[in-house]
Formats: structure tokens, sequence, C-alpha cells
């Protein structure tokens, strides 16, 4: 089994809600195809990212990006020897102050390439993470807008790039079966 087969094997399991996923899946495969540092911010411009669709009975969160000013899911960059799944989790903590969990079993959910800071490409693999119906309580380095939206307002605040794929979260079973956990 090679390094990424896992992975790859996640990446064909996703039935893309759009062209745009479409293509990001395929550039994401070949992405894997150039070696151990895919994850690595410093080693090349073009790196994997991980983020989280984090779901409740009260909907899912979004916030703020602090630089970018822009309404999108909790994520970021997927440290040395850590997996995009655990990256997706402790930036889901480190940015909303909640512990959340995966679905059972992990879900890559959704792929989107698209330009990162300082002229980089991320390629970010988009989780689905259950969080506690709990305010969320970012610390002082992170956004402090951070907030749990239901369907219609996360569909109008979110950076438009995003909508296709929390319509598709609000549509699936994962948002249908397990918004209400906490209950």
């Amino acid at each position: 089994m090679t390094k990424f087969e896992g992975l790859r094997a996640q990446l064909g399991q996703i039935d893309p809600v759009d062209e745009r996923e479409r293509s990001s899946i395929v550039a994401t495969r070949a992405r894997l195809d150039w070696g151990d540092d895919v994850f690595s911010e410093t080693a090349n411009d073009h790196h994997v990212t991980a983020s989280a669709f984090v779901i409740s009975s009260r909907g899912v969160i979004l916030h703020r990006h602090r630089r970018l000013g822009i309404w999108v899911q909790p994520g970021g960059h997927v440290d040395a020897g850590e997996t995009p799944e655990l990256a997706a989790r402790r930036e889901t903590l480190e940015e909303t102050g909640l512990e959340a969990r995966h679905v059972d079993p992990p879900t890559l959910f959704h792929v989107d390439v698209h330009p990162g800071p300082r002229g980089h490409t991320h390629y970010d693999l988009r989780y689905v993470l259950v969080g506690p119906p709990l305010d969320p309580s970012p610390p002082p380095d992170e956004s402090p807008e951070v907030y749990w939206f239901a369907r219609e307002e996360a569909l109008e605040r979110a950076e438009a790039a995003l909508v296709p794929a929390l319509t598709k979260l609000f549509a699936s079973p994962l948002f249908r079966d397990v918004r209400d956990w906490s209950s």
C-alpha cells in the first residue's frame, strides 16, 4: 500500500457537486504524485490543506477569515506527521474553541483547489465533523467572528465559491442524520 492510497480511495468516493470540484479532485490526485512533501507549506507553493464543515443541531459553523475577510469553514495547513483528518479537527479546535468529532467513518466530503495567501495554491480536503451545539469560543489570536448558521444564512454569508459545497452538505444524509446528535 502506498502512502496516499487511502486518500486516493477517499477521493474516488466523492460525488463531485460541480465541474470545479471534479477538476479539483483530478488536480489533487496529481498533486499526491509529487512526493512526501504534499502537506508542507514551506517545501512547495502548492500544498494540501484540510478543513471542516462542523455541523450540529444549530447548523454549520463559519468564521470570517482574519486576513481575507470572507466567511469560510475552519481549516488550515497539515502539520508534519499529521493526517488531514487530524488537521481538520485540530484547526476546528484552534479556530472555534470547540472539540468536534468526525462522523463515523471519517468522511472526505468535498475538495477544492484555490489560491491561498502569498501566491500559494491550496488543495483543500474538506471533512464533515460533528460539534457540540455550544457557542464557539475562539482564542484571542483567531478570528472573533465565529458563529453557527442555519442553512439560509450560511448560504447568504458564505464566500461564493463555498456555496455549492454547503448546498451539497445541507442536502446530504450526513447533515440530516447527525444534526440532532446532541438532543
